[in-house]
């Protein structure tokens, strides 16, 4: 299963990240090297590699997946043409899934490349946006409030939805945003990831793994399937609650309630797991596609947590 990480590039060259990387293309002249961090530490919350034996307590998702990087921006701050014309690239690329984890304004580009994504049937997961700093002012974020996009919000450490994560995105679900541990440019790690841009590719992970074992499912009811296996809904901001990666690969839905909709996410009761330990240490890892089925074990030291302030300007916008 290929993810296309539309960001600031990608390391390639991580030791989590060697060997995964199924392409790179730079659309900023700049050249394929993540200057800035922000790309490779989302590639890592996708698919970072299992190197556990080796002592690093952090893996990526869904490890089994390929990373397609598409470099749209060299800085913090991108340009919405550059954007729009990064996700339409990667759907030409081969992507299955596209992460956005940048936030714009409307836009007549950036809506058009994401109807050509979903037209090919290609996932997109974006970041829902953060409170700008300066003045908390809060708008929708774009290209996660299209319809069809997976818009995914940022939850504390305790579950709740974190205080920078925007709400005026309408949120499908969301994950962890609070203290996130990834990969970083030039081979190292960053502790302290903060924002609803790493919250969204631990959705795209978990959106690789529904593709792998459900290749029969189009973008839409991936969507939905990922909402409706998702837990604790209900609160403003939260959609249909914290996403589910082993309800979302392995529960048992009928096709008639994952029928293509897009109407506003459906909270389910799930059946109670007593042992929450062992639940979490269940997060499955399904595999990537061309026949790859492997359940790898998500263990809880894997699971990033972020919480981390994003400026928004009339530009797309990534955090550091």
């Amino acid at each position: 299963m290929t993810v296309a990480v539309v960001d600031s590039g990608v390391d390639a060259d991580h030791a989590q990240l060697t060997g995964l990387i199924a392409g790179s293309l730079d659309l900023t002249g700049t050249g394929n090297r993540d200057c800035v961090g922000h790309g490779t530490a989302v590639a890592g919350i996708i698919a970072g590699r299992d190197l556990t034996s080796r002592g690093v307590a952090f893996m990526g998702v869904a490890p089994r997946a390929r990373i397609l990087s598409i470099k749209h921006t060299a800085t913090q701050h991108g340009d919405v043409n550059k954007l729009a014309e990064g996700i339409r690239r990667a759907v030409d690329l081969g992507a299955s899934v596209v992460n956005v984890s940048a936030q714009a304004h409307d836009q007549p580009a950036l809506k058009a490349a994401v109807v050509y994504a979903q037209r090919r049937d290609v996932v997109i997961v974006a970041a829902a946006g953060n409170v700008r700093q300066e003045d908390g002012a809060i708008t929708p974020a774009y290209p996660a409030s299209y319809p069809g996009v997976i818009a995914v919000g940022a939850a504390s450490p305790d579950g709740t939805k974190s205080k920078f994560s925007n709400d005026a995105t309408s949120v499908s679900v969301t994950a962890p945003g609070a203290g996130v541990t990834s990969a970083w440019t030039g081979g190292g790690y960053r502790t302290d990831l903060d924002g609803t841009s790493f919250a969204a590719p631990y959705v795209s992970g978990v959106v690789a793994l529904v593709r792998a074992r459900h290749p029969e499912l189009d973008h839409w009811q991936v969507k939905r399937r990922v909402e409706m296996t998702a837990e604790g809904g209900g609160a403003s901001g939260t959609g249909a609650g914290m996403v589910n990666p082993l309800l979302a690969v392995t529960a048992m839905i009928a096709p008639s309630e994952q029928a293509q909709s897009d109407a506003a996410p459906i909270v389910v009761t799930k059946v109670a797991v007593p042992d929450m330990r062992a639940r979490m240490a269940a997060y499955g890892i399904a595999g990537a596609a061309s026949g790859l089925t492997c359940l790898v074990v998500f263990a809880a030291l894997t699971l990033p947590r972020a919480r981390r302030r994003n400026r928004r300007t009339g530009h797309p916008s990534i955090e550091q």
